[in-house]
């Protein structure tokens, strides 16, 4: 086999790309011949990210104990267990990589051992360098499919209500440049970071920002609602869970920090987390390990954290609902985002791009936006905040106009450019034709003296 491995490890010098996740890959080798180690890791290594070796199932062990792989190669017949016993083992108590088994014997009952064991391939000795890249990059491929439909479907019901702005940060207002700023010199670090603010507010879009500007952007992107997943299954989806962990889990399962690795997770509406997995969220962030729901094994994760929440935390430690050891450790740099009716003229950008947007989205023209409607846009209160509005421009698109309370309130609302004396003319001048033109009568309804009004008329010339 040795003179084997020297011909086979040229011969992948010649060999066609295998796919650009190879090259990332951690890969442990598993075998008690230390030629076939040798063979095995001079094929892989110049391929792949991560090559480790274990001369038994022991070993392996401690290897899987301290470090997370993408994939494990093993031997089928070594001292002690055999690599299929040594697998199924694993899978009972914790691993989610995937497994090759390396066979001489081609028969249908180890092939049916293995499968049951959770080897998702096997590969017949003697093999060619290419036979085994092509194995480890189906493998890699596989695991890499399952995960991001998994996480896409997650996206798609967790962020349905973000589609139209997920991406940026609209606005010229002075408080929205503080935030922009903030990001621009946390995003780069490794610091967790807490964004407060009323619900509607914009808190995914800045958590977005911060993974686009970080080292991280070409990684996972994972938010999840604390408060949308039931209380009985949270700790399975975010850590995963092995099969029969509980009724209902049929197989092995990965959980949402598994699916950010090497990414971004942001955990929105943290407040309402459950106390219980609180202190298991702690313990996460300061060993960043995790432990899948009926697992032995912890599970190694290198994630960036981001945090939302609407709630006050401090009022939530002082009511028992929130640990404050991890109000601390996440409470590390927090961004706090301005409520919509603090934000100026951002409301009408915001409103135009809600417009252009789902114009084309529900295939209807654009309804006009005048003064009229501005103004009022401007002059309310928007509880709901940036959410809201993007409701009511959806809302006066399907109706083909904006509500009359906008075009009143708008009406009646002082324009943006109004000086204070403007104001004041156009609000006398509006009492005193209600009075019909009893100069007295106005003069009592405003609480001023007739005289000045006298005075602010001839000043007019009204």
């Amino acid at each position: 086999m040795g003179s084997q491995s020297m011909a086979e490890a040229t011969d992948t010098q010649n060999d066609p790309e295998f796919g650009p996740r190879l090259g990332q890959a951690s890969i442990l080798v598993v075998d008690d011949e230390p030629g076939m180690r040798n063979f095995l890791v001079r094929i892989l290594q110049p391929h792949c990210a991560r090559i480790d070796e274990a001369a038994d199932t022991v070993e392996a062990s401690e290897r899987l104990d301290a470090q997370q792989y993408d994939v494990v190669i093993m031997d089928n017949i070594m001292p002690g267990k055999t690599g299929v016993e040594w697998l199924a083992e694993q899978r009972g108590i914790g691993f989610f990589a995937d497994a090759i088994l390396m066979t001489a014997y081609a028969d249908l009952e180890t092939a049916i051992q293995a499968l049951r064991a959770g080897a998702v391939d096997f590969i017949l000795k003697p093999f060619r360098s290419n036979q085994l890249l092509n194995a480890v990059a189906r493998c890699l491929d596989r695991s890499t499919l399952a995960r991001e439909n998994q996480l896409l479907r997650h996206q798609l019901h967790a962020t349905s209500d973000h589609l139209l702005l997920r991406d940026k940060l609209i606005g010229h207002s002075p408080q929205i440049g503080e935030v922009r700023q903030t990001i621009a010199r946390v995003a780069p670090l490794p610091t967790s970071i807490l964004i407060t603010g009323e619900s509607g507010t914009g808190k995914e879009v800045v958590a977005r920002s911060v993974h686009d500007l970080s080292d991280r952007r070409d990684k996972p992107f994972v938010p999840i609602n604390c408060a949308a997943i039931p209380g009985d299954m949270i700790e399975a989806e975010l850590f995963g869970h092995l099969k029969g962990a509980f009724t209902g889990a049929g197989t092995d399962r990965d959980g949402l920090f598994m699916h950010a690795q090497g990414g971004t997770l942001f955990l929105d509406e943290i407040g309402e987390l459950p106390l219980a997995l609180q202190s298991k969220l702690l313990r996460a962030l300061e060993d960043r390990r995790i432990r899948p729901v009926g697992s032995e094994r912890e599970v190694r994760v290198d994630l960036r954290f981001v945090f939302a929440t609407n709630a006050n935390l401090e009022d939530e430690i002082a009511a028992g609902r929130f640990r404050a050891d991890l109000f601390y450790r996440i409470n590390v740099m927090q961004i706090e985002m301005p409520p919509l009716r603090e934000r100026g003229t951002d409301i009408q950008e915001l409103a135009d791009l809600f417009m252009q947007k789902l114009a084309r989205q529900l295939g209807m023209p654009p309804v006009p936006m005048d003064d009229e409607v501005i103004a009022g846009l401007l002059a309310y209160d928007w509880p709901g905040n940036v959410r809201e509005l993007r409701n009511l421009v959806e809302r006066s698109l399907i109706l083909g106009r904006f509500p009359e309370e906008f075009h009143r309130r708008g009406a009646s609302a002082p324009k943006p450019d109004d000086t204070l004396e403007a104001v004041e003319r156009r609000h006398i001048l509006t009492v005193l034709d209600q009075a019909g033109g009893n100069r007295a009568e106005a003069a009592r309804r405003l609480g001023i003296a007739r005289k000045t009004i006298d005075r602010k008329l001839a000043d007019w010339n009204a």
